[in-house]
């Protein structure tokens, strides 16, 4: 299976050398859960920021785009492109899975609505609930812990999307549309020392009170590994 990065930032600089790209991030942990489920993989990364896009639509079996440090609703031409690129493989059922900044991007552009959230930043890790069943997710999971790093939010879903996980600071933390498309606010690619580190960059903007929560919720056990199954099971469109 080809998997396509659509790479919507990158890494800051002094951050890179040690804990590396998010394309990086994203091959290491859907690699690691294609391996324990007995999959190949192969992965292929488009810098959309720059405008590099795949000759045709199914160059590949389906597609991840990554967070970004900017919003959805910025002006900026590449994120035009972007949302008419996501159009395109809705419209051909291409799976698509959006993390952060594509989750948000996915809703937007489908007709949801994607805001600054009321509530700030959402840093460390955020336990939600699973609300509605899916056959990429195992039956007795009713709970997940994930990385997370964001101040906006989708406050609304597309029409026909499934809400699939929620939680108070975050309502509409996971969906699905049809069987192409799932997207999830948390970030399953990163580590710990990473959130860490990102966070440490971050204190003057998310606040010293969200910096120490979410410094002090790094002591969780993570699900990272389990939603990364999630993710390669849906792409292979392969149900537990």
């Amino acid at each position: 299976m080809k998997i396509g990065v659509l790479q919507a930032d990158s890494v800051m600089e002094r951050l890179r050398l040690t804990h590396g790209d998010y394309p990086d991030m994203i091959e290491g942990v859907l690699s690691h859960a294609a391996s324990e489920l007995g999959e190949n993989v192969t992965f292929c990364t488009y810098d959309v920021v720059a405008g590099h896009y795949p000759d045709q639509l199914d160059s590949c079996n389906g597609y991840v785009i990554t967070g970004s440090r900017q919003s959805v609703y910025d002006p900026d031409e590449w994120i035009k492109t972007l949302r008419g690129y996501v159009v395109d493989l809705h419209d051909l059922k291409i799976p698509i899975i959006g993390i952060c900044f594509g989750h948000q991007l996915i809703a937007d552009e489908l007709g949801g609505t994607t805001e600054a959230a009321a509530g700030g930043w959402g840093v460390g890790s955020h336990l939600y609930d699973i609300v509605d069943s899916h056959w990429c997710i195992e039956p007795e999971v009713k709970q997940y812990r994930v990385l997370v790093s964001h101040k906006d939010q989708v406050m609304q879903l597309p029409d026909g999307a499934r809400l699939l996980a929620s939680s108070d600071f975050c309502p509409n933390a996971m969906f699905s549309i049809d069987d192409h498309i799932l997207a999830l606010q948390g970030h399953p690619e990163f580590s710990r020392g990473y959130s860490e580190d990102l966070m440490y960059m971050r204190r003057e903007i998310v606040g010293e009170r969200v910096y120490q929560q979410g410094v002090e919720s790094l002591q969780h056990d993570l699900q990272s590994l389990e939603i990364a199954k999630w993710i390669v099971r849906f792409l292979k469109r392969k149900p537990v």
